[in-house]
């Protein structure tokens, strides 16, 4: 994997090698755990990109019929164990398919960048994967930037719509 990284364009590639060393140093076990801790219990960290918008609300399920619709237009079916906006699916979506999954993330792109900012002000080792993620779409401009600005204000801890923010009391209840 490293050299696959390393051949990447230093943008894209040089935040993925930050993520390898953090792998290459980090017992599995504890870099499992942080990745758990961090995407399924933060949701300021999800990487369901439609969650960033609607939440859970009626909106979101039409927001997740829409990636269907974009992946069956290109042959790909999904199955019913992973909703179709996770970021790791449409990635790979993306792969496979460039031009409409890399309109899918740019449509998504608020979400992916208030994702990258909280990883960035946790310091977590994951914030490569944004980084480089980002790398890869357009820059940001005017209407796009202030969205993510406002994203982000709605997604600050204890704000997150509709939802629980995942902490716990010391006492261990929610």
């Amino acid at each position: 994997m490293a050299r696959a990284v390393s051949a990447l364009p230093e943008a894209i590639g040089a935040p993925l090698q930050r993520v390898l060393s953090y792998l290459e140093t980090t017992l599995p076990l504890a870099a499992a755990t942080d990745y758990v801790d961090t995407f399924d219990h933060r949701k300021r960290f999800s990487p369901y990109l439609t969650g960033f918008l609607y939440g859970d609300t009626r909106k979101r399920g039409l927001a997740l019929l829409r990636f269907k619709q974009v992946y069956r237009a290109e042959g790909l079916v999904l199955g019913d164990e992973e909703l179709s906006d996770h970021l790791a699916v449409v990635l790979e979506f993306a792969s496979a398919h460039p031009v409409p999954g890399q309109q899918l993330l740019v449509e998504h792109r608020a979400g992916i960048e208030v994702m990258r900012m909280a990883l960035r002000e946790s310091a977590s080792p994951w914030t490569g994967v944004l980084d480089s993620v980002a790398a890869t779409l357009p820059v940001l401009h005017g209407a796009e930037r202030e969205a993510v600005v406002r994203s982000a204000a709605v997604l600050s801890p204890g704000r997150l719509r509709g939802r629980r923010t995942g902490r716990r009391r010391k006492s261990g209840r929610r």
